[in-house]
């Protein structure tokens, strides 16, 4: 099989697998059920972040890549708070309420989301692509689907907290996935041109930044205010969520080794 057919075969996978983690969510109807979700969204997020995305971006860039944190951090907190929530007042149908939207900050969590999560998967193709060619594509192969799934799962929850119709809901979790064959496509097309390996762990760092910013500015809050009817099976949550991460940082690895 050819490297470009191996990459589609395995990209199709990976977008198979974010609409799986999508379809769980959207299956499930309790409201207390959803805040859950979030809690191990946030879980997940923090996880990949410091368990997989930081050690990762240290190694390959060392303190300079680290440094790029703070600036994915500040970049979602000026996207959410000063550009999209403005450019997103009185458009219809994202409120979570479903009486049209009135845009407050907080509101457009699932773009920001989606924004965030899209970035670091994109890396995750050039890192396919790469490891296609090098013939490991199959190590890399489980190691993002392991991290895409959940991740999935997350963007979804989030997605479906803002009210979203299924739809949507499916579409973008669809185009999530699809960024594993955009990143791939890049890779091919300028791996001659551009270094890659130097490039990698600064967008690791900055999308690390973007995570941190969601888990703890969003997701945590949210949880907090809509899950105190059951705060322990949400802290469990939250925990579950940073343990299987740990626990795919541990066993699998990042896609580009």
């Amino acid at each position: 099989m050819s490297v470009l057919a191996t990459v589609a075969l395995y990209s199709l996978v990976v977008v198979i697998g974010a609409l799986l983690g999508a379809l769980v969510v959207l299956w499930n109807q309790k409201q207390t059920q959803l805040v859950r979700f979030l809690a191990f969204a946030a879980g997940v997020m923090l996880g990949a972040a410091f368990f997989h995305m930081l050690p990762e971006a240290y190694e390959g860039g060392g303190w300079w890549a680290f440094a790029l944190v703070p600036g994915g951090f500040v970049f979602l907190l000026v996207l959410e708070r000063y550009l999209v929530a403005h450019a997103g007042e009185d458009l219809p149908g994202d409120h979570m309420s479903g009486h049209g939207r009135h845009t407050e900050p907080g509101q457009v969590l699932g773009l920001t989301a989606f924004l965030g999560l899209s970035t670091h998967t994109l890396f995750d193709g050039i890192a396919l692509g790469s490891a296609v060619e090098e013939g490991v594509g199959l190590m890399a192969l489980i190691a993002i689907v392991a991290h895409k799934v959940p991740s999935a799962l997350s963007l979804a929850s989030i997605l479906k907290t803002e009210g979203r119709s299924k739809g949507s809901i499916l579409l973008l979790s669809t185009l999530y996935g699809l960024m594993v064959p955009a990143g791939a496509l890049i890779y091919f097309g300028f791996d001659a041109v551009l270094r890659f390996e130097s490039m990698a762990p600064k967008a690791l760092a900055f999308s690390a930044g973007t995570f941190l910013y969601i888990a703890v500015s969003d997701l945590l809050p949210h949880v907090h205010r809509h899950g105190k009817d059951q705060p322990g099976r949400n802290v469990l949550a939250l925990f579950v969520g940073l343990a299987l991460m740990f626990a795919l940082a541990r066993l699998v690895g990042h896609p580009a080794h």
